[in-house]
């Protein structure tokens, strides 16, 4: 039965075979796997990009899934499956390393604070449920963005106004700051921040990733800086990063990629 809505079909169509795809692909790719006209394809793409559902890679002529998608995929995953999920195995994490912990998503260049569990004896942080701070400040934010791609990467934040502040040591303010502080986040495979959202706290964070290896949420466990011996914090980290791979395991199941 052909369709009422032809643009709205063949615009999921598109969104369902980009998101399938390992890497950014042509128009003339889409319009022949799809077996749709070349002309409505590119309509089709131009109001999407738009709109941020994909990304427009002009010295390659390619086209990928873009933020709004992104976001869209976040929004699923973080109702309350995810914050069931992971409420459990935050408690374990807190009761194992004493500090205290949270679960956050991306939405936009902000996280969204879903989960937090407070180790008894710990001052009360920021990171209230519900609460948004700026990604590129937190260690749970800095963890999934470095998994993001650098076309995602300059929709979120595609100049300094994108980047705000909460502290004078905060170091990032503009794109060369954060590439910097993402590639050694990868590079070392976890994140941190040191008075960036609070003074005197500090924050270590890593990403639970869905099947293709793509960031659906952020973890970090937050301590006073000046209390915290490197044993201890390497400690933290190697929890964390077990908590991080349960979580990953148990939404999506083991990585295809």
């Amino acid at each position: 039965m052909a369709s009422k809505v032809p643009a709205a079909e063949n615009t999921l169509r598109i969104l369902r075979w980009l998101a399938e795809r390992h890497r950014p692909v042509s128009a003339a790719a889409i319009a022949r796997e799809l077996e749709l006209p070349r002309s409505s394809v590119y309509h089709l793409l131009a109001v999407m990009e738009a709109q941020g559902f994909v990304v427009h890679l002009p010295e390659e002529h390619l086209y990928g899934l873009g933020v709004s998608a992104f976001e869209l995929s976040n929004a699923y995953v973080r109702q309350d499956r995810l914050a069931r999920l992971a409420a459990p195995m935050l408690r374990t994490l807190v009761d194992d390393v004493g500090e205290s912990a949270h679960l956050a998503v991306l939405d936009g260049h902000e996280v969204v604070y879903l989960v937090e569990e407070r180790a008894r004896h710990r001052p009360s942080l920021v990171t209230d449920v519900g609460v948004r701070m700026p990604a590129h400040l937190t260690a749970s934010g800095r963890s999934m963005l470095a998994r993001l791609s650098p076309a995602q990467l300059r929709a979120l934040y595609p100049n300094r106004q994108s980047f705000g502040t909460r502290s004078t040591r905060t170091l990032i303010t503009g794109p060369q700051q954060l590439s910097a502080e993402l590639r050694r986040t990868r590079e070392r495979g976890w994140a941190e921040e040191d008075g960036d959202v609070t003074d005197d706290f500090a924050s270590v964070g890593m990403a639970a990733l869905d099947h293709r290896g793509l960031p659906v949420a952020g973890l970090a466990v937050t301590y006073l800086a000046y209390r915290m011996e490197p044993e201890r914090r390497e400690h933290i980290i190697e929890r964390l990063r077990q908590t991080a791979d349960a979580l990953s395991q148990r939404l999506h199941g083991p990585r295809t990629v």
